[in-house]
């Protein structure tokens, strides 16, 4: 099991057992109080239970790929490059075009909620956290969370 939870528009946590992991999309920072310090920009890293690709993007902006007990979470933002990259059952952006593409089964809105569920004629909920067990836990038809 982990919780995913967002504080601002351009921040995602994903709290595993052994890890709280902080992810800075418009700075592209990852901080999860590493003896290291941050990780910056692309690349591949396990943290904790967490396996995390970064992605570079056409416009050297970064997404991420972040694997969990088997549970794929794409943290984007409003980034809508390299799209194709990204496998995702668990979607965070603020992008109505990312959510058309990736089709994930549940989207954690990063911006305006409102446009987005009336464009994808979606319902929302809002939740302080997340907590998913593994993959089969994920709601059968997509849905939007906002997490505040």
């Amino acid at each position: 099991m982990f919780e995913i939870e967002s504080k601002d528009q351009d921040q995602i946590t994903i709290i595993t057992k052994s890890a709280t992991i902080k992810f800075n999309i418009s700075d592209a920072v990852i901080d999860a109080g590493l003896v290291v310090g941050k990780i910056t920009g692309p690349g591949e890293f396990e943290i904790g239970e967490a396996t995390i690709r970064g992605i570079a993007t056409e416009s050297g902006k970064t997404i991420y790929d972040v694997e969990v007990n088997g549970v794929h979470v794409g943290i984007i933002g409003g980034i809508e490059e390299n799209l194709d990259d990204i496998v995702a059952d668990v979607l965070c952006t603020s992008s109505v075009r990312a959510v058309r593409e990736i089709e994930p089964k549940l989207v954690i809105s990063m911006g305006n909620v409102d446009g987005m569920v009336t464009e994808l004629k979606l319902t929302a909920r809002t939740e302080k956290k997340l907590k998913i067990k593994n993959l089969d836990s994920l709601t059968a038809s997509k849905e939007v969370v906002v997490l505040n």
